[in-house]
């Protein structure tokens, strides 16, 4: 049944208002404060700065982690780990199909070389079904990703990591908060990696953690975050500044860890507005003809960092491409004022640097003697990851995410939805 009103995108009304949407971030006049302090106090970096040292105990308190290290962003987290687990030149690390490029740049940073596994279809996180035929003898790491914020399967994936002594890194980038079966999601495995990128439900602007209940691995991904240093407790005025290995320049600094530390304090917060808008969405969008809301097992807790929508265009039986389908819905979701987003297009196999190989010139990492094998990265191998992105978007932009929006915003967009669905034939 078509809805009365013509879709904004051809002149008709917008179905939601303006006005609606919170923008993101939420900066509040104690942030405000806390940022004043580190300006007042003067103290703007260092090894042992308070805010940095405050931000690391407090996150460790909020996850029950034993150690956890603050870094600028989590792609330096999560190079920190595999530099813990000495990953280099010849090792394979296994890794999802579908995430952000941070998940994959910290293995070829260690000159190591990223496997990827498909997706599972439901969950969008990595298909453990997959992973065993991916480990090799040079299997240094399993690398699962939380996507939007769901925990992959870890029980299955720990098992795996057992039998062939893997160890499992968590990259909890996008999952501040989510549980799996009871636990905080980045506390699983042998480490997990976080980032406080702006667009995160606990955001810093930039920044990340390390989080990990094994000191040695903690005491090792310190050096990497200073320039090869072994730090210790000591004073600025004392450290020896050796380099006992390469290192970066990984470190937090006061501004955003002061800023993050006030987050910090409203992050079960957003992650509960976050689950009560998706529960609302996931209900109301569940009859709407070809709309399949996102499926999260009974066993675990998403934060929704991104709330995506697959649809199945067989059921609208239009004479177009999936592709095609998806791009104008979303642009006729945008046009009645629905935040809708695409968040890739691709699986990461499809960048182009893993059409070329060049990585760091010459083909390396994947010319390394120490690898001596032929790798390629066949886009057909991973049916399931291009399938999602073809026949999915995001309802939430980075501007405007669900965990800040009232549930009244949630009931336009479902009405925005069903109107667009109820004249689907008229979207092309």
């Amino acid at each position: 049944m078509k809805s009365n009103s013509q879709l904004a995108i051809h002149g008709g009304p917008k179905t939601v208002p303006d006005g609606l949407k919170k923008s993101w971030p939420e900066i509040t006049p104690e942030d405000k404060a806390a940022v004043l302090a580190v300006l007042e106090r003067k103290v703007l970096s260092g090894v042992h700065a308070p805010e940095a040292v405050g931000l690391e105990a407090e996150w460790a308190a909020y996850t029950g982690s034993k150690y956890v290290l603050s870094f600028n962003s989590g792609t330096a987290a999560i190079h920190s780990a595999l530099f813990a687990l000495k990953i280099g030149p010849g090792d394979e690390v296994i890794t999802s199909a579908f995430s952000f490029s941070g998940s994959f740049h910290p293995i070829l940073e260690q000159n190591a070389i990223p496997i990827f596994v498909d997706i599972d279809e439901r969950t969008y996180n990595i298909d453990v079904a997959q992973v065993e035929a991916k480990i090799t003898d040079r299997t240094k790491a399993l690398l699962p990703v939380h996507i939007h914020g769901l925990p992959a399967d870890m029980d299955e994936l720990l098992a795996l990591g057992k039998k062939y002594g893997i160890p499992v890194v968590e990259d909890a980038c996008q999952a501040h908060g989510a549980t799996y079966h009871g636990k905080k999601a980045g506390t699983i495995g042998a480490m997990g990696c976080f980032s406080l990128n702006v667009t995160k439900n606990f955001s810093g602007g930039e920044g990340g953690f390390l989080n990990t209940d094994d000191e040695a691995l903690a005491e090792r991904a310190k050096m990497i975050r200073t320039f090869g240093e072994r730090v210790g407790k000591e004073k600025e005025k004392i450290r020896p500044y050796y380099s006992h290995t390469i290192g970066w320049n990984y470190r937090t600094q006061e501004l955003p860890a002061a800023f993050a530390r006030s987050q910090l304090k409203r992050l079960d917060k957003y992650n509960q507005i976050a689950q009560r808008n998706a529960v609302y969405l996931t209900r109301e969008l569940a009859d709407v003809p070809g709309i399949l809301p996102p499926y999260v097992p009974p066993d675990r807790t998403s934060i929704y960092h991104k709330y995506r929508v697959r649809f199945d265009p067989s059921v609208w039986n239009l004479r177009a491409s999936p592709v095609e389908i998806r791009n104008a819905f979303v642009a006729a979701l945008e046009a009645e004022g629905v935040a809708a987003t695409l968040w890739h297009v691709t699986p990461l196999t499809s960048f182009p640097i893993f059409e070329t190989l060049e990585g760091y010139g010459k083909g390396c990492p994947w010319s390394c003697p120490f690898y001596g094998k032929e790798i390629r990265y066949n886009k057909s191998d991973y049916p399931r990851a291009q399938h999602l992105l073809d026949t999915s978007f995001v309802i939430n932009d980075e501007a405007n995410p669900i965990y800040i929006q009232d549930v009244e915003l949630m009931g336009h967009y479902v009405a925005a939805i069903r109107k667009v669905v109820s004249r689907i034939d008229e979207i092309l």
